[in-house]
């Protein structure tokens, strides 16, 4: 059975995804979870003093934070993205299973996904993207019901994207499941700097990540 989390990162990168699971690496850092539990307090946050929004871990300044929040809460399911009835639920679908950090009750239903990092211009990466679609697909087996849209949220933002299950999107989820399954051993390296640079792996996979100098053109 494939997890919610290994598919995302099998998404980012395959040979990644080989060193995690060789090493039993299941668990985020402290640091991530701290940043994920803004998101089952976003009325508190909403409400908080400047003061108290710069002691918390967030990527933007409190007047900006604040006003982040404040166009969350003009969404249709703010009611419930602020404070879920269901919350850190196991799904277990026909081919993976994981945890849903929210699922919202609504007609359908809609799981959430709380993202530490940041989102970026429009619409959300690539492996989260392929985890909606995983946490989307497993919901309906359970629910026996179609669930066409999950939630990406990345509250240290204070923004929420919603990925529907598109012929596009449910291909990428099936072409990271294929590649899963056909793993048998390391697979081959990326040549990809931003991954490679930014991956704790990097030195045990042995890819060659450039320096600064390099970047610029001094080596």
């Amino acid at each position: 059975m494939l997890t919610f989390s290994g598919l995302a990162r099998a998404a980012y990168c395959l040979r990644q995804h080989y060193y995690a699971q060789r090493d039993d690496d299941a668990g985020p850092p402290p640091a991530v979870r701290e940043r994920q539990e803004l998101a089952f307090r976003y009325p508190a946050l909403r409400a908080a003093s400047d003061a108290e929004l710069a002691a918390e871990p967030l990527a933007r300044s409190p007047d900006e934070y604040r006003s982040a929040l404040d166009r969350l809460a003009t969404r249709d399911d703010w009611a419930e993205l602020a404070d879920p009835t269901t919350t850190r639920t196991p799904l277990t679908g026909r081919e993976c299973r994981g945890i849903a950090h929210k699922v919202l009750s609504g007609d359908p239903p809609v799981p959430t996904f709380v993202s530490p990092g940041r989102p970026p211009e429009r619409g959300v990466w690539r492996p989260q993207r392929v985890r909606a679609v995983a946490m989307a697909k497993a919901l309906a087996w359970e629910r026996q019901r179609a669930v066409p849209a999950a939630l990406v949220e990345y509250p240290a933002h204070g923004v929420v994207r919603r990925v529907d299950t598109t012929t596009r999107n449910r291909a990428a989820y099936r072409r990271t499941v294929r590649s899963l399954r056909a793993v048998d051993g390391p697979p081959p390296r990326i040549d990809d700097d931003a991954k490679c640079d930014a991956c704790a792996y990097r030195e045990e996979c042995g890819v060659r990540t450039r320096s600064l100098a390099s970047l610029l053109g001094f080596g």
